[in-house]
């Protein structure tokens, strides 16, 4: 989230588009609700009427998969009927860069693609720069090369017509929603938008999310009360999963990891800072040589020198991605032999669950470590006649380590919204159940005794870690908290010669990290969790002077506490607020500070210089540059799985150029013909995810695996409510209890009738009840491939068959 959960009652207009917040996410819809009480609009755009959708003032159904060409759609509208801020968009965002000469889009593909790696050469997606290096501009918006002006050629083909063809959405709704959307180009007017999984879980993910993205920065939406392109995470601490690098190619603090072509520090360094190409821009990641020598302090100690370029050697350097479905297709190649799952029910987690059990059957050995008996943890066993294991044939050798819950134990959880929350142990665990970080603790212990006794590649690496732990086999929450949060490890002082901190104090500050060795931080972004004056994500004030839910004083907000990002953007170039009833921060004589946190340095208002300071040009990117693998402008692509065999924007090219999919997994691919229908997964608020198919409560709320189908399909594949159905893939299949409702509509696209069904994702292998249909898990029947930036596989929109069956 840019902004947070209860800055949504600012807004004036809330899209929800990917997500269903009102199911998923319960407790933080009561700010949506908020906003309608304020007089704000709610509009959800989704296959499914759902739970969201019935509160909402307007509900437009759309095809799975079509996101794209809907939103492009907009951005035509906005551009063609002249509905942007156009101060912001002039001075905020890069409209009036130049771009390459050399970029261009024909027939589907951007330039610099190859066909044979299936990648792109960026080269093009460039800036025109002059002689001095620097970026080169035209403030009128006139040059042809600007970057608003190919974004207007770019979307000029998404006319109402094409969405209605490629979407399914009639051009009314289209047209409606567009109006209402333009509203909030307006300076005192704003739009939130709302994503889950319903954006992400596509072979176009993310550019599902940069074309909502781009919207907001077109409408002067983004760094405003009530604005921002907000991730709704799907539990309590996946934000802080992502922001501690356990992404595959993460450091913590979303620094890259160092790959093999990175020879040396400096030359790390060199690759990971942004060069300036503006004149005069805060560029903050200038500082990203503090932030990485800081955590290398964190992570060896007096072992990370300056003539060992800070432990640089000892970081490992990647050589591919290694997300999971890499595992997997790396257990199958015979490359992996041994796995650790913490926390991962790897069966109801990954798509095509044969293939899992599969590449799973071939390991040496399998360590798991959960709360619960899943799945995953007996994944050799028969469940039901969908899985075709011959458990004689799997020699992997498993151990399971019973861990804890998080209410059984100290530490924090970090919200969408950025929030760091202290809890506190609710009650002891049972049985023999321990923490997940004393359980790896006892095992770095005896690792580093076998290291000892026997030697071995990598130990100079191992014993290079530090473990400065009271208990080194239990390191207690309060103590991981100061060692994240960073110290000072000598005495500093500031520029005038004044003494900072003493060596041993805790830092208040991320901008106080250093990189001559003189400082530490676990993750630099959650510098101030946890200072001199105590646990800052303990806090508990929630009072909040501005009215606008800015509430300083109620736990820690990465960076710097801060609860809106770009924040100085909702102030025009010379400090004044866009909206005098909605303003968050003023320049008071030494600083921005009002009510939030400033997004910004302490100069004063120079025109000259961008609230977008995390990026080199200090402005927001309507046109990408380096960091989007499958275009700087998105475009749509059909799904993997198409129900209409074509592309009407550009027939030779159909479905994303760029798509992450293994030789394997071709084999796997669905055709219309004999796979005819769309189906989509999704939650629902009586199961979390699949852990409480175990739980009689919940068992009780929601007794069994249902798949929702449309009237119409209903009539048409004679299917009554109640009936037994299978529902089936290339991959596999699961039977269900037919659920037949209004609530999806059959869609005429591209001049076929495409009919659509939803599969909720909760029910698995051991439901609790028998009447879960054990055996059956969604996955039986989710595809592999996925988005080629994220790797995320393409749940929401694949391609299945239906009917009827018996019980």
């Amino acid at each position: 989230m840019t902004n947070n959960w209860v800055d949504i009652k600012n807004a004036n207009l809330i899209i929800v588009q990917g997500g269903n917040a009102a199911e998923a996410h319960p407790v933080g819809f009561r700010w949506v609700i908020e906003a309608k009480k304020n007089g704000a609009k709610l509009i959800v755009i989704d296959p499914r009427f759902n739970r969201t959708a019935a509160v909402a003032d307007h509900y437009v159904p759309i095809r799975s998969g079509s996101d794209i060409t809907f939103l492009m759609g907009v951005i035509h509208y906005l551009l063609e009927n002249d509905k942007i801020q156009h101060e912001y968009v002039k001075h905020y965002t890069n409209a009036s860069f130049l771009i390459n000469e050399g970029f261009k889009f024909e027939d589907g593909l951007f330039s610099g693609f190859n066909q044979e790696k299936r990648n792109y050469d960026k080269s093009t997606w460039s800036y025109q720069l002059d002689e001095n290096g620097n970026a080169k501009r035209d403030m009128t918006l006139q040059n042809p090369r600007c970057a608003i002006n190919l974004l207007k050629e770019h979307v000029s083909r998404y006319t109402p017509e094409m969405v209605e063809q490629i979407t399914g959405v009639k051009q009314k709704d289209f047209l409606y929603v567009c109006e209402e959307i333009a509203k909030t180009s307006a300076p005192d007017k704003t739009m939130t938008h709302l994503y889950a999984l319903g954006f992400t879980e596509h072979s176009t993910g993310t550019q599902n999310i940069r074309s909502m993205a781009m919207i907001q920065l077109l409408l002067g939406n983004i760094g405003m009360p009530g604005g921002g392109i907000n991730a709704l995470r799907g539990h309590s601490n996946v934000q802080g999963t992502t922001d501690f690098g356990l992404l595959p190619t993460s450091l913590p603090g979303y620094m890259r990891l160092p790959t093999d072509k990175d020879a040396t520090f400096e030359q790390f360094i060199n690759a990971i800072t942004p060069k300036d190409i503006v004149p005069n821009q805060v560029n903050y990641y200038h500082n990203t040589s503090k932030f990485f020598v800081s955590t290398m302090k964190a992570f060896f100690g007096d072992k990370a020198t300056k003539e060992n370029s800070w432990g640089y050697d000892y970081v490992p350097k990647t050589d591919r991605l290694y997300d999971p479905m890499t595992q997997i297709q790396m257990m199958l190649d015979g490359k992996m032999h041994g796995w650790i799952c913490q926390g991962f029910n790897a069966l109801n987690s990954l798509p095509n669950k044969n293939k899992t059990v599969e590449a799973m059957s071939k390991l040496k050995y399998f360590i798991v470590l959960d709360p619960l008996q899943t799945e995953t943890s007996e994944f050799w066993k028969n469940f039901g006649e969908a899985n075709n294991v011959n458990s004689a044939d799997i020699q992997t050798e498993v151990f399971r380590l019973p861990t804890t819950c998080f209410a059984e134990e100290d530490g924090t959880i970090v919200n969408s919204g950025r929030w760091v929350q202290w809890h506190e142990k609710a009650c002891d665990q049972p049985g023999e159940s321990l923490p997940d970080v004393d359980i790896f603790s006892m095992i770095r212990e005896e690792m580093h005794n076998l290291y000892k006794k026997e030697g071995g590649r990598g130990i100079e690496q191992f014993e290079a870690i530090t473990w400065n732990y009271a208990v080194p086999h239990s390191p207690q929450a309060e103590e991981l908290a100061k060692e994240i949060n960073g110290y000072a490890l000598e005495d500093l002082y500031d520029t005038n010669g004044n003494l900072m901190y003493k060596k041993g104090q805790l830092l208040s500050s991320f901008a106080h990290l250093r990189d001559d060795g003189t400082t530490s931080t676990g993750n630099w972004i959650y510098v101030g969790q946890w200072t001199e004056k105590g646990n800052q994500t303990a806090n508990r004030d929630n009072s909040d002077p501005s009215g606008l839910g800015v509430t300083l004083g109620w736990a820690f907000a990465w960076p710097a506490n801060r609860r809106v990002l770009y924040n100085r953007a909702s102030l025009d170039i010379n400090g004044n607020p866009w909206d005098k009833h909605r303003q968050l921060i003023k320049w008071n004589g030494k600083n921005w500070n009002l009510h939030d946190i400033a997004d910004y340095g302490a100069a004063p208002p120079n025109a000259d210089v961008g609230p977008f300071i995390m990026s080199a040009e200090g402005v927001g990117r309507i046109f990408s540059l380096d960091k989007v693998g499958d275009g700087p402008f998105p475009e749509h692509y059909e799904p993997v799985e198409s129900p209409i065999d074509t592309n009407p924007l550009h027939p030779n090219v159909v479905a994303n150029p760029t798509v992450r999919i293994y030789d394997y997994d071709r084999g796997f691919i669905g055709t219309n013909d004999k796979f005819p229908y769309v189906c989509s997964t999704y939650r629902i608020t009586e199961h979390f995810h699949s852990w409480t198919a175990q739980s009689a409560l919940n068992i009780i709320a929601q007794p069994q695996q249902f798949v929702e189908i449309g009237e119409a399909l209903a009539q048409e594949k004679g299917i009554q409510k109640g009936d037994m159905v299978k529902v089936s893939s290339t991959r596999g299949y699961l039977k269900a209890v037919a659920v037949v409702t209004k609530r999806i509509k059959a869609l005429q696209v591209d001049g076929k009738t495409v009919h659509q069904i939803g599969v909720p994702i909760h029910w698995n292998m051991k439901a609790l009840n028998g009447k879960g249909n054990p055996g059956f898990s969604p996955n039986n029947i989710t595809p592999s491939w996925g988005d080629a930036n994220t790797q995320a596989p393409e749940y929401k929109t694949f391609l299945v068959n239906i009917e009827k069956v018996g019980a």
